[in-house]
């Protein structure tokens, strides 16, 4: 009945050989009342004795390592130490570490293999925190010690570095500190929390170095951001003579320039390492990072061998450097070659779609991460959807996706806040980082937070909350870090503290471009252009490459200031010395700059002299400054153009519906009106915000519901009368109604800057600066009204709007009235 059974248990599963060793066990007696007769039975005994070591190396399986587990029981050698720790390995290899441990607490005479057996067990299955335990209790044995063999696995197991100093304590008291594998565990485990230098204190009293603990030495500094340490180490891997290995070139890829990585690819080639499927995938991922797209196409053409991780490699390195196209492409190939995606697949495969403006495949991509759960097992896809969503401008979808992830980490909050935050929607970006903040006790905010909710306060014009930030990121040790730093230089200047942004920037790292750019950019806003050009002219005497970033900035602040001449030389500059070819954000900038100096008609002759298509930005620069100097064809010419690119934009429309008003054609202002209603546009709304006492004020124009608001309008009555006294004449111009001069001069006093100005005025101490943002640009009646108000009130009001910042005192505005 016995044999029956496990026969059909073994069909189709194992081979004749597998199964004849329980048919020979189960044809032998069970019990033996007299000795052999005769040689002929012991020959026949010894014929028959079962190959258990055979048996075990044929467990392929968990069920096949059961019925092996049960003849072991049945022939009575369950007992057998040896045997049960082989057990013991062979469930945990094969992933029933349930299995395992019955079988280890069973085990009556444990010796140290065993109880190293399942500490490996623990950690090759991922229970961590169980295999520290199981290593307490082996220490607690009156009889056992452990060895050697024991520590390398543990030290891998250590989560926390309480546990990791313990153990080393024990790896010291046995005197096991140098020998070779046990001193590379300490090294790999210092240097995954981080403690380099007590890494490498043990790295250089090991007597003997093996080339994993050179690898586990070099992928600490590696993976802890110190590069050139990794290197150091390299060299002198390199005088000692050990060469290096797969394991070794994969650990150092990842932090090669294009020279030094073109350099070990030699050494690849020359050593025949170029078929390893490690090295070529650690290739294509260093030319992707160097841009060289080229060169990892190379490589994944000629790899023999590729596996998943290789397609993920080439299909992330094009959507990293921009190419969606031949990503998508890339994606096709690996499906014909039947490849199933992993999650990391659809990581990249996310942020192609999102690149590619692809709303109906993202959908797709959405839709086979939900058939598989991944949304609700692994947090990494669901915040690369809510990232590709954000991407889309479909931001209520990034956050359905968001509600929807159970286990919410740090990057699902940054991801979400800076899905709002670029989008335009601060104010709901702020909202979600209160409510990440108030559950700091499960979520510690880290430098990608900071970095992700700074713009929206820079946005919103919030400086005591944006100071707030500054305060904890100083706390947390994040005041020397470039990137907070850049962004507190952002938000800082489009708050009007510009004096601030300046202090700041002197007291971060300025050996990249990043704070260069910002501050450039910040001092181009304010009206500071030959600040700003002096500023560039320190950047290259610090020998900091200028990039892309730079002259967008440098040209726009030559705009702001009207420094045409300037601005030229730059745009040749950055063509013909740094190899910068133009993109169309640098032609938008040469418009704008030329066209508001007044040169309209070269400004449209540069448009029609360019090498590529003009966008939306570089007609609607035009049509911008024909606005300002009232240039009505030139107008409807680049409005033709510009609604050929982009018909859905509401602001042109009320570009050229201002052109037509400003010169008096109603006709005109009514037809494009009716136009943008055809299309379902309509007009933003202007609104000015102010921060008085840690709260912001929004005022809408003609607003009648504010709790102060008989107060601020007869406040407005005051200073309109003594403006009046000191020469002010109301600009009907500025007033895009066909209605009487009383209703204008009304229309123009309940505009929602002088609102928020007036209540400035009666919420702050006497002759304190005003701080407050326009979201549209700032009418020309009002501007000329506040220098008379900061003359009146002696205040400096510091307005920004939608393009810049008018600092106002003593009756002037810093942009010289050139805006």
């Amino acid at each position: 009945m016995v044999i029956l059974k496990i026969s059909s248990t073994f069909k189709g599963n194992c081979n004749s050989k597998f199964l004849s060793s329980f048919q020979v066990f189960y044809s032998l007696p069970f019990t033996t009342t007299t000795p052999p007769h005769n040689s002929t039975d012991g020959l026949e005994n010894k014929k028959n004795k079962i190959d258990f070591d055979f048996l075990f190396d044929s467990c392929t399986r968990p069920h096949l390592a059961k019925c092996l587990h049960a003849l072991l029981l049945v022939c009575g050698k369950a007992q057998d130490t040896f045997l049960c720790t082989k057990l013991v390995n062979i469930y945990a290899c094969l992933g029933d570490i349930f299995f395992s441990q019955l079988t280890f607490d069973q085990t009556p005479r444990k010796d140290t293999y065993t109880w190293n057996s399942m500490i490996s067990g623990y950690v090759r299955n991922g229970f961590f925190l169980e295999a520290v335990n199981c290593f307490y209790q082996l220490v607690m044995a009156p009889t056992l010690r452990p060895d050697y063999y024991t520590f390398p696995p543990l030290l891998k197991a250590c989560e926390s570095l309480v546990d990791g100093k313990r153990i080393h304590c024990w790896v010291s008291k046995m005197g096991f500190e140098l020998d070779v594998f046990v001193a590379s565990s300490l090294v790999h485990m210092y240097s995954r929390f981080g403690f380099l230098d007590i890494a490498r204190k043990i790295f250089d009293i090991m007597l003997v170095r093996d080339l994993g603990s050179w690898n586990s030495m070099i992928s600490g500094f590696v993976q802890n951001g110190n590069a050139s340490e990794a290197f150091i180490i390299l060299n002198e891997m390199r005088l000692e003579g050990v060469k290096m290995d797969s394991v070794t070139i994969s650990s150092v890829l990842p932090v090669c320039d294009l020279l030094t990585g073109m350099m070990i690819h030699l050494f690849v080639i020359k050593h025949g390492l170029e078929f390893d499927v490690f090295v070529s995938n650690a290739l294509i991922n260093m030319y992707a990072k160097v841009g060289n797209l080229g060169h990892s196409q190379k490589v994944f053409n000629h790899m023999v061998l590729r596996d998943l991780i290789s397609w993920n490699s080439i299909i992330a390195a094009y959507e990293q450097n921009n190419d969606p196209v031949t990503a998508l492409d890339l994606f096709i190939q690996m499906q014909s070659y039947r490849i199933q995606p992993d999650l990391l697949t659809l990581v990249s495969l996310s942020s192609t779609f999102a690149q590619s403006s692809d709303y109906r495949d993202s959908k797709s991509v959405h839709g086979y991460v939900i058939r598989r759960g991944w949304i609700v097992k692994e947090t990494i896809v669901g915040n690369s959807i809510m990232d590709m969503y954000a991407k889309l401008g479909i931001v209520d979808d990034a956050r359905k996706v968001f509600d929807r992830i159970p286990l919410k980490d740090v990057v699902t909050w940054n991801t979400l806040i800076t899905g709002y935050a670029q989008n335009g929607l601060a104010s709901e970006a702020v909202e979600v980082y209160n409510s990440m903040m108030e559950e700091s006790e499960k979520i510690t905010p880290n430098q990608g937070t900071w970095v992700s909710i700074l713009p929206a306060y820079s946005h919103l014009g919030a400086l005591q909350q944006g100071m707030k930030v500054h305060g904890r990121t100083i706390r947390a040790g994040f005041d020397w870090d470039i990137f907070i730093g850049t962004s507190l230089i952002d938000m800082y200047a489009k708050c009007g503290r510009l004096h601030d942004a300046v202090s700041l920037f002197y007291q971060i790292p300025r050996i990249s471009s990043v704070p260069w750019n910002a501050l450039i950019s910040s001092l181009g806003i304010h009206g500071h252009g030959e600040k700003a050009v002096e500023l560039f002219g320190e950047m290259l005497d610090f020998e900091v490459k200028p990039d892309y970033v730079t002259f967008v900035s440098l040209l726009s602040a030559c705009s702001h200031s009207g420094l045409v001449e300037e601005g030229q030389g730059y745009f040749r500059l950055m063509k013909d010395k740094y190899g910068i070819k133009p993109s169309l954000t640098h032609y938008g900038c040469m418009v704008d700059l030329l066209g508001r100096a007044g040169q309209i008609e070269k400004a449209y002759n540069f448009i029609k002299e360019m090498p590529i298509n003009p966008d939306a930005s570089v007609w609607g620069a035009l049509l911008g400054a024909c606005r300002i100097h009232g240039n009505v064809d030139l107008g409807n010419l680049a409005s033709k153009n510009l609604f050929g690119v982009d018909s859905e934009s509401v602001g042109y429309y009320v570009l050229l519906s201002n052109i037509y008003a400003n010169v008096g054609k109603w006709h005109g202002v009514v037809k494009v009106r009716s136009l943008a209603r055809e299309k379902g546009l309509r007009k933003t709304p202007g609104w000015s915000s102010i921060e008085v006492n840690n709260r912001v004020d929004v005022f809408y124009t003609g607003n009648q519901t504010h709790p102060l608001c008989e107060e601020i309008y007869s406040e407005l009555r005051v200073l309109s009368a003594k403006m009046k006294s000191l020469g002010y004449i109301p600009d009907y111009g500025f007033v895009l109604q066909d209605v009487e001069d009383d209703e204008k001069e009304n229309i123009l006093m309940s505009h929602s800057e002088r609102l928020a100005i007036a209540f400035g005025i009666i919420s702050t101490p006497p002759k304190s600066s005003i701080h407050l943002f326009k979201n549209l640009r700032v009418c020309g009646d009002c501007h000329n009204a506040t220098k008379y108000i900061s003359m009146i009130t002696e205040r400096q009001i510091i307005v920004r709007d939608s393009n810049r910042f008018h600092h106002f005192k003593d009756g002037t505005c810093s942009c010289g009235d050139y805006w």
